[in-house]
């Protein structure tokens, strides 16, 4: 079975985070600030750009380092991994989401520490149920290249 995630696979993974994310940064935007609806609709894309820029070069990069085997990765290993993520993407989204936002340093680190929260959840929750998912395809191919 192959472990290795090719280029095609890394897009799809990040664009599909990437598509899920944006409805949830979108609602939250709306709710949480004064921001108008393109504002809010800039900060997600714009948000969501970086997150996929980032995606594709940290886990590569923690593949890497940690092995391509993602099934077997522990608890504490995808807790480093959505922390060293999310602590790599606050020092790329901070400036940017002052700009759009037109807030102050500390609000907005307030703001992104929050989403940093959310996302660190949600990443490990995606990642891990990605992994699953991904492991099951990949058997019934492999069961059903078997049987041919």
């Amino acid at each position: 079975m192959r472990l290795t995630m090719k280029t095609k696979e890394r897009i799809f993974h990040s664009v599909l985070f990437e598509a899920i994310a944006l409805v949830f940064v979108m609602a939250a935007a709306t709710i949480f600030t004064d921001a108008g609806a393109k504002s809010v609709t800039g900060l997600a894309i714009g948000l969501s750009l970086i997150a996929m820029c980032w995606n594709y070069v940290y886990n590569l990069g923690f593949d890497r380092i940690f092995g391509h085997n993602r099934i077997e990765r522990s608890f504490k290993m995808r807790l480093n991994h959505g922390l060293g993520f999310e602590l790599g993407m606050m020092f790329a989204t901070l400036p940017f989401m002052m700009w759009v936002l037109q807030l102050d340093f500390w609000t907005v680190l307030v703001m992104d520490l929050a989403v940093i929260f959310f996302f660190l959840i949600y990443s490990i929750a995606y990642n891990w149920c990605y992994d699953l998912i991904r492991e099951r395809i990949m058997a019934n191919r492999t069961e059903m290249s078997s049987e041919q």
